[in-house]
């Protein structure tokens, strides 16, 4: 009997210790863990990947670029990350966005167009901290320079000319200064150009519609003109035919000495018009009288009674 009280005991002792060994090792286990998260968030211990800076910012405001790959240390609260930067090539577009954006050509005609920057920055103290908000700045600038470019050209040339004007760009966005001078893109941001494209040069939907409009009646004007050109060629050809019949007539019934019996050709005129009466409704025929003195009269037909 004594002994069954005492198993009892020890079995309680064992669960209580038991349970708090438990209970001590989870909550070590949860203020590890909770250390590893806090080490983790406010980024004391921080990993430097390749091809990748960051820009540390001290106590003191003095701002600082780490290069070197792989991991390091940092006092919290005394020290922050301000900026993770790739020193990889990078893609910039034209607007800041994939899309086409809308322009102006010299000819104050909109077209819609597309292009993108890659470049890759070289002079991390330059871009980081030289400048606020690099990126932000260097959109600005890119954007400035394109489209003074682009809005300077004849719209033909935007769409036919687009090699000769997509190395233009190029030039210009690795050595033209962005004001008289000033500093080129390169030299202000500590970057490198390393090339330009020209995705997308096009009318807008109306204006296609419009060109094919206009298409369609310079086609319609150049088979009018065309006939009106058959049509004058036809004419120039009766009238070098009735000029040469003209000619052979006076070589015909002229006199010796070169000149034409005036009376003849009167006769001969008098009678052409007389063909237009030469039918009538009752079927009489219009007599002319050639008369070299005064003008002939036309004999018409007496009108019929109904």
């Amino acid at each position: 009997m004594p002994t069954e009280p005492s198993a009892k005991f020890l079995r309680r002792a064992f669960v209580r210790t038991a349970l708090r060994r438990t209970i001590g090792i989870g909550l070590l286990i949860g203020l590890v863990y909770g250390l590893v998260a806090l080490v983790y968030a406010s980024r004391t211990i921080y990993k430097v990947k390749l091809n990748y800076a960051v820009v540390l910012e001290k106590l003191g405001g003095e701002r600082q670029a780490i290069t070197e790959v792989g991991w390091h240390f940092r006092l919290p609260y005394f020290t922050r990350i301000e900026q993770e930067v790739p020193l990889m090539n990078q893609q910039m577009h034209l607007g800041g966005q994939a899309e086409p954006m809308r322009i102006i050509s010299k000819e104050n005609v909109a077209l819609w167009t597309s292009g993108v920057m890659t470049y890759r920055i070289r002079d991390l103290h330059q871009w980081a901290i030289e400048n606020l908000d690099a990126h932000q700045l260097l959109q600005a600038d890119y954007d400035g320079i394109v489209k003074d470019i682009l809005q300077a050209q004849e719209v033909d040339r935007l769409v036919s000319d687009r090699e000769r004007i997509k190395e233009e760009i190029y030039r210009a966005l690795k050595s033209r200064p962005v004001n008289e001078g000033g500093p080129t893109l390169e030299q202000k941001y500590g970057i490198e150009v390393v090339s330009f494209v020209l995705k997308e040069t096009r009318f807008g939907d109306k204006l296609v519609a419009a060109t094919e409009e206009k298409k369609r009646r310079e086609l319609i004007a150049e088979a009018e003109n065309y006939a009106a050109d058959q049509e004058a060629s036809r004419i120039r050809k009766l009238y070098r035919a009735y000029t040469e019949s003209i000619r052979e007539l006076q070589r015909t019934v002229g006199r010796p000495d070169g000149s034409t019996d005036v009376a003849l050709l009167n006769f001969l005129a008098q009678q052409k018009w007389a063909t237009a009466y030469e039918k009538n409704p009752g079927g009489r025929s219009t007599v002319v009288i050639q008369n070299t003195e005064v003008p002939p009269a036309l004999t018409l037909p007496q009108p019929q009674e109904p």
